[in-house]
C-alpha cells in the first residue's frame, strides 16, 4: 500500500504555533463583533451616534467595535449593544441556559 503525503496548508502551519494561534482567534473574536455590530446598524439603519443614545454608550466604544479596535468589551457593554438590536446575552452548557441580561 501506497503512504500519502498529506500536504499542510500555511494557515495550519500557523495554527500549531499556540502564540500565534492566541492572536489569530483574539483577532478573529474581535472581528466577528465589528461584523455584527455593522450588520444589525445597517439592517436597523441606525448611525454610530443614534446606536450610542440607544444603548447608553459612548460613541468612541461604538466607534471602536465597529473598527474592530476595542479589546477587551465589557459583559455590560456586549449586553447593551445586544439589547439595543433586540438580542438577550446568554450563558449556555449543553442543554441548560442562563439569560444573564
Amino acid at each position: 500500500m501506497k503512504k500519502i503525503n498529506k500536504t499542510v496548508s500555511t494557515f495550519d502551519r500557523i495554527m500549531k504555533d499556540k502564540k500565534r494561534k492566541d492572536e489569530f482567534e483574539e483577532k478573529y473574536k474581535l472581528f466577528l463583533l465589528s461584523e455584527f455590530l455593522i450588520y444589525e446598524m445597517e439592517k436597523e439603519k441606525l448611525s454610530v451616534r443614534r446606536l450610542s443614545k440607544k444603548a447608553g454608550l459612548s460613541t468612541s466604544i461604538i466607534q471602536n467595535i465597529r473598527a474592530g479596535t476595542k479589546k477587551n468589551v465589557t459583559l455590560q457593554t456586549l449586553s447593551e449593544i445586544a439589547h439595543s438590536f433586540g438580542y438577550d446575552v446568554v450563558l449556555q452548557k449543553g442543554k441548560k441556559a442562563i439569560k444573564i441580561y
